[in-house]
């Protein structure tokens, strides 16, 4: 998947940040709270978060107005969905084909404008503050929910557009750095023993660093950065001998049936590895699908590239989820940082649309969510939310809920501060309904 730079002039990679390591919920911690029912039952126990990087216009994808002025409404038009009354964009089919399976909430709306406020913004469902760095979802659920040792709680694929903040390196995502490609087998360095290197190899070298260590004895090892990147170690030389990662990573091990709707898009084939992982036991995967930052040839772009890859990618992922009995335990999130104008702009012909975090969508599926339904609305030419509408805050403590996670607990920073997971968030009950 390429690399997309804003227009701001922030990329992707601008966007991950390793955050100062600090306190956080151990293992022992969330069983203690899922004992004493603070944490819900029967919820999701897995999570793929889909970030649209750059901000994808919400009139022109699943918040139509086809009856606003020309200015406003834009070139395409309105589809019927599986669900009665619901309407998507006409380059959409196959996502309005399943709709049934997910639910779309309208009237998102927030303040912050630039890119990387807002991606901070979305990953974490908490407004950024410059003296504190929040984790992203990924993050607290690899605090909360460890994977097997034999795999990586958190993948990033090709990597996160936001870091572990103060909960520390040791909890950032593993990145793949790369997309799979259809029908071939995925390596991900650091996870796959090239060449002419052997398994006694990776020992003899673990036996090296073992007593480079009793060496440095001396150095201090109180040091959160070193203790996380001391377990990255140990995890790594955990999975570079699992068979169960490896095979986990290699999507050529699906059966052409169950591959084929992904497509051949980076998109699709992301799509098709966070179905295997989370389906081998990962935690959480991140996908980032960047391109989305249409100031000019709005249109162009999106008809062409960016809503048949989201068409075909999502689909197939929400699909082939329930066919293989995974959706009922994985939470699904898809968003960007915010949405674009309602009104076309006049920089290029047939015009772009600005960045708008005044009025957006976000989309959820899976676990206790019920699919088939729009919560809130916008305006009528979705400018605003009609109503009072809901924030980035109200869908990720939303998010948290469907993953059985209380999303008021709070963290202990490095400095002793208690820091709620999401400060000013509520669930949104009409989406559990």
């Amino acid at each position: 998947m390429a690399t997309h730079r804003t227009c701001d002039g922030v990329t992707r990679r601008d966007f991950v940040k390793l955050g100062a390591a600090g306190a956080g919920l151990n293992l022992a911690g969330y069983l203690r709270l899922a004992a004493a029912g603070q944490l819900q039952p029967n919820r999701a126990e897995s999570a793929i978060f889909i970030n649209l990087l750059g901000g994808p216009s919400h009139l022109d994808t699943f918040d139509m107005k086809p009856h606003a002025p020309r200015e406003y409404r834009g070139l395409f038009q309105p589809i019927r969905t599986k669900v009665s009354g619901v309407e998507f964009c006409e380059h959409l089919p196959r996502l309005a084909g399943c709709a049934d399976k997910f639910a779309i909430v309208r009237g998102v709306s927030h303040t912050l404008a630039a890119h990387e406020l807002g991606t901070a913004y979305v990953n974490t469902g908490s407004r950024p503050l410059a003296a504190l760095d929040y984790p992203a979802y990924g993050a607290v659920v690899s605090r909360a929910r460890p994977s097997d040792p034999e795999l990586p709680t958190h993948v990033a694929i090709p990597r996160a557009a936001h870091g572990a903040g103060f909960l520390g390196v040791q909890y950032s995502a593993l990145a793949t750095a790369n997309t799979p490609r259809p029908g071939q087998p995925f390596r991900v360095r650091g996870l796959s023993l090239s060449g002419e290197l052997t398994v006694a190899d990776v020992e003899r070298r673990r036996k090296l660093l073992v007593e480079l260590d009793r060496k440095l004895e001396t150095v201090e090892r109180h040091s959160q950065l070193l203790e996380g990147l001391d377990r990255f170690s140990q995890q790594a030389h955990q999975i570079i001998l699992s068979r169960q990662a490896r095979e986990a990573f290699d999507v050529s091990r699906e059966s052409p049936a169950y591959a084929a709707p992904f497509g051949q898009t980076p998109l699709g084939g992301s799509c098709l590895l966070a179905s295997r992982l989370v389906e081998a036991g990962v935690r959480f995967v991140t996908v980032t699908f960047g391109g989305w930052d249409t100031h000019a040839d709005n249109f162009g772009r999106l008809q062409n590239d960016l809503l048949p890859a989201l068409d075909e990618g999502l689909s197939a992922l929400l699909v082939g989820l329930d066919q293989k009995g995974l959706l009922a335990r994985t939470a699904v999130f898809v968003t960007g940082e915010f949405g674009r104008t309602p009104k076309i702009n006049d920089r290029s012909q047939p015009g772009g649309r600005d960045h708008y975090p005044r009025c957006m969508f976000m989309l959820l599926a899976g676990g206790a969510i019920r699919g088939g339904q729009v919560v809130g609305q916008s305006d009528d030419k979705a400018a605003e939310p009609a109503g009072e509408g809901f924030t980035p805050d109200d869908v990720a403590a939303t998010f948290y809920h469907n993953l059985g996670i209380d999303h008021t607990q709070e963290f202990r920073s490095t400095t002793g501060r208690p820091i709620t997971i999401v400060r000013h968030g509520r669930v949104i009950p009409a989406l559990f309904a």
